[in-house]
């Protein structure tokens, strides 16, 4: 795995200078070829950048986006706001935490999915709403989460 990842950020590196204002594009490509942020991948960013390996950690810890773990290849997102919640949102909630056998934060043993919820899409119209990668799914019902994960699966076994 070290030469992976060594091999994988030298191409990340190539487009980059060492400057200290590069670490956030970087931590963001590296997440985008691992889908987490490896500690190899960490410590080897601090020394192309010169800085200390707690610099980048505390980055890494202070911005929700870096992972430590794998995430899933898809990531549904359901939104907790005011008018979400009022329209139904705890049920939405419930029914993929079922459907997919994770809770909030978690990614399934396959790496397919992880779940994630957000204080407010700001689609508050189209209350309740579900985010599917860069899909934004409104007025959702759990027949339409077992229609859109359906199909996502479906879309997962032909691919």
């Amino acid at each position: 795995m070290e030469s992976e990842v060594k091999g994988t950020l030298a191409e990340i590196f190539s487009h980059y200078t060492r400057e200290k204002g590069n670490l956030i594009p970087i931590l963001q490509e590296a997440q985008g070829a691992f889908r987490y942020l490896p500690l190899e991948a960490m410590q080897e960013i601090a020394k192309f950048l010169r800085i200390p390996e707690g610099t980048v950690y505390g980055v890494c810890t202070f911005y929700a986006q870096f992972k430590f773990t794998p995430i899933g290849k898809k990531i549904v997102k359901v939104c907790r706001g005011t008018a979400c919640h009022v329209r139904g949102a705890p049920r939405i909630l419930d029914d993929i935490v079922k459907r997919l056998c994770i809770e909030p934060g978690g990614t399934t043993e396959d790496l397919e999915y992880s779940l994630e919820t957000i204080a407010c899409f700001g689609s508050c119209a189209l209350a309740p709403v579900m985010v599917v990668d860069d899909d934004v799914h409104g007025r959702m019902t759990p027949s339409k989460v077992s229609q859109i994960l359906g199909e996502t699966k479906q879309e997962d076994t032909k691919g």
